[in-house]
């Protein structure tokens, strides 16, 4: 039997990366086409983690995401990736940043009009940057990274950030694999308790295989986002491109 999400229409988007230009229009055609199906139960729309980091626009991508939860048109599910992750472990070790800095954090503070310091190995200067970060989050969105949830399943799909370890079921997973796992997951042939709906491996397709769905075609660099449409055994690629930002 294929995997079924039931009677539920689901839509799962990759990777978004601050990317406000390209999710705009991918969730625009996500909500024609969900006015289009007409379900019977409200669709599920799930975002598989990093809203953050490498592109312009982090905080507008969370402001985005929180107005969709508001509206009341999809169950909005919002799950954790390795990159809030991060920017968590920065608010809470300042010194963290020498590592967030590397993998795009610079774009989010900018976002949120924190100035990043030019000496990475400054402590006493980073300290006083977390301190700005702290000041300049909004309430919603803390509770926004705070709330994040590792995983979520819906009927024959259990969707997450980055994988599962094989072999392990998915409510004894931990933290650390849902969100960073990567080549032990990518070369196992499962299949799994459930098909994984996941991100966080960028390729430069979608991977839809029989135990995985890989969503993440890095838009970031490429200016394609990815997401899934599945409706019962249904399985249909969504993707809207956008010319990429002149450096």
């Amino acid at each position: 039997m294929p995997p079924s999400t039931g009677a539920r229409l689901v839509y799962a988007v990759g990777d978004v990366h601050g990317r406000l230009d390209v999710l705009k229009p991918l969730l625009h055609d996500i909500a024609q086409d969900a006015l289009a199906t007409r379900p019977d139960h409200r669709p599920v729309l799930v975002f598989l983690g990093d809203y953050v980091d490498r592109g312009p626009d982090s905080r507008q991508v969370v402001d985005l995401v929180l107005k969709l939860q508001l509206d009341g048109a999809f169950d909005v599910v919002a799950l954790k990736g390795n990159h809030e992750e991060a920017l968590l472990q920065f608010l809470a070790e300042p010194a963290f940043a020498m590592t967030w800095m590397e993998h795009g954090g610079a774009a989010t503070l900018a976002s949120y009009g924190v100035q990043p310091c030019a000496m990475r190995t400054d402590a006493d200067a980073w300290g006083a940057v977390r301190d700005a970060f702290d000041q300049a989050l909004p309430d919603d969105h803390r509770r926004f990274y705070g709330e994040l949830q590792l995983f979520h399943v819906v009927g024959d799909y259990a969707f997450v950030h980055a994988g599962v370890r094989p072999g392990v079921a998915l409510k004894a997973q931990t933290t650390h694999d849902l969100l960073w796992i990567r080549y032990e997951f990518l070369n196992d042939r499962g299949p799994h308790d459930k098909v994984i709906v996941h991100g966080h491996t960028p390729a430069e397709q979608p991977q839809m295989l029989g135990h995985r769905l890989g969503l993440d075609t890095g838009a970031y660099a490429t200016g394609v986002l990815t997401a899934v449409r599945l409706y019962g055994v249904e399985q249909r690629l969504m993707q809207a491109r956008v010319r990429l930002r002149a450096a």
